[in-house]
């Protein structure tokens, strides 16, 4: 197993280079660059000056020199100097990260209390009343938008009922863990109402399927209770397919993190990663981008070790 997660780790070092010389030059394709931003915003900067700035900062030299250059930097732990926030754009990167870390791991936790439970249990009687109404909860989570369901839930409980608040991570002048916790209660409702709608209808689907097995039926034989063949046998052997679904959702939770971070106004990756994008900031959307990419790679990692958790027949020798 060690010689395994060694290799994979490899792998996911050797995904990231590549990763980053693509993403390096789509940003560095964009049109315009923070030369030319701070030329259309300063009327008396002169071509001349725009001519060393962009010498200085190297801008003037072909996409792959510039890309060695950087990758040279980053390997040192400099990722460059962020535009927007005037810091180095991994100072600007930490907080954000632990924000969007709470709201993601809150969001996601819940997902699957609430769904993998509630699956199982409607697999256990198909057509059944919590069949019905588990079936429906999972078509309604998978066909809500973020950003629809996210100003539903504001128009109904921040501005038709007042209860909680319409965005922001804390109130002014307050800043404590229970008004910050308040302030995440529409952000973490909005990601996991609509993660549920996923987990649950395959952890349904896999539930049945084991269900319909031999070694289900001579447990039956052996007189096994209901709850013990559902517990204890289907539900491991069912957790294979959804652990694939879990850790391929997380690339797509961090997109639905980025809508409800801009819906919410909640200083998150998401919404660090737009604004430097459309503000040009170059270092910073990279470094931003990358840190995605890492957690969809190291989430894939974490699924293939799951595998051999969930079913002792697995090895990775």
């Amino acid at each position: 197993m060690i010689r395994f997660i060694l290799t994979r780790l490899a792998q996911v070092l050797a995904v990231l280079a590549v990763m980053s010389f693509i993403i390096y030059g789509l940003i560095g394709l964009m049109p315009g660059d923070p030369i030319d931003l701070m030329l259309t915003a300063d009327p008396h900067l002169t071509a001349a000056d725009a001519a060393r700035l962009k010498s200085l900062y190297g801008l003037d030299r072909p996409l792959s020199e510039r890309y060695v250059a950087w990758a040279e930097a980053a390997l040192k732990g400099d990722f460059g100097y962020s535009r927007l926030y005037g810091t180095p754009a991994i100072k600007a990167l930490a907080p954000r990260l632990g924000n969007t870390a709470i709201l993601m791991v809150a969001s996601f936790v819940l997902s699957l209390v609430i769904a993998l439970p509630l699956g199982a249990l409607a697999a256990r009687r198909p057509g059944s009343v919590l069949d019905v109404t588990a079936n429906f909860l999972s078509f309604a989570g998978i066909s809500l938008p973020p950003f629809w369901l996210a100003l539903m839930l504001i128009l109904v409980f921040a501005v038709a009922l007042g209860w909680l608040p319409a965005g922001g991570i804390a109130t002014i002048g307050d800043g404590g863990w229970r008004d910050r916790a308040w302030h995440l209660v529409l952000p973490v409702a909005t990601l996991t109402l609509a993660g549920i709608g996923t987990y649950l209808r395959f952890m349904r689907a896999a539930i049945i399927e084991a269900l319909r097995q031999d070694y289900v039926r001579t447990a039956r034989a052996k007189g096994a209770s209901e709850a013990r063949i559902l517990w204890g046998h289907a539900l491991r052997n069912a957790l294979i397919p959804v652990i694939t679904v879990v850790a391929l959702s997380f690339g797509s939770l961090f997109s639905g993190a980025l809508i409800t971070e801009t819906m919410f106004a909640y200083p998150g990756m998401g919404k660090l990663i737009y604004d430097a994008i459309l503000g040009n900031d170059f270092n910073l959307a990279l470094a931003g981008l990358l840190f995605a990419t890492l957690l969809v790679l190291l989430a894939n990692l974490a699924a293939d070790i799951a595998y051999a958790a969930a079913d002792p027949r697995i090895t990775y020798r």
